[in-house]
């Protein structure tokens, strides 16, 4: 796909609707790309080691041992779901001190981690 010029995109991607459609669409190819290229475990893994879970806080071992003071190969599931729920907006939030509803979500994700079982994610990282 040629490479198109700064101008070019703008206008491109500034025509509401029909722009959505298009970004959505070089998203979309651009993730099967990538996923081609790397292999869902390596998504992954670059994705955890540059997640922002705090300003100034990058990745996932980084924001254990500044949230709680251990590695992340140590944390509980409820410290983990309270990482998870930091995603959306992680400037904002503080997993040791979560509004009500934020505390709901950790324990909605602590449920589905329970559901989806300890070996969901073996296919993908294989250990």
């Amino acid at each position: 796909m040629p490479v198109l010029l700064a101008n070019k995109q703008q206008k491109i991607f500034s025509y509401g609707r029909a722009a959505d459609f298009i970004r959505k669409g070089l998203e979309a190819g651009l993730a099967i790309s990538l996923e081609l290229a790397w292999g869902k475990k390596r998504i992954l893994e670059v994705y955890l080691n540059i997640a922002e879970f705090g300003k100034g806080i990058y990745g996932v071992e980084v924001a254990s041992q500044h949230y709680f003071g251990k590695s992340s190969t140590q944390l509980t599931s409820h410290q983990t779901a309270q990482l998870a729920v930091l995603l959306p907006s992680p400037r904002t939030r503080d997993p040791r001190n979560l509004t009500a509803t934020l505390s709901q979500r950790v324990t909605w994700i602590e449920r589905q981690m329970r559901q989806l079982g300890a070996g969901y994610l073996q296919p993908i990282v294989g250990n």
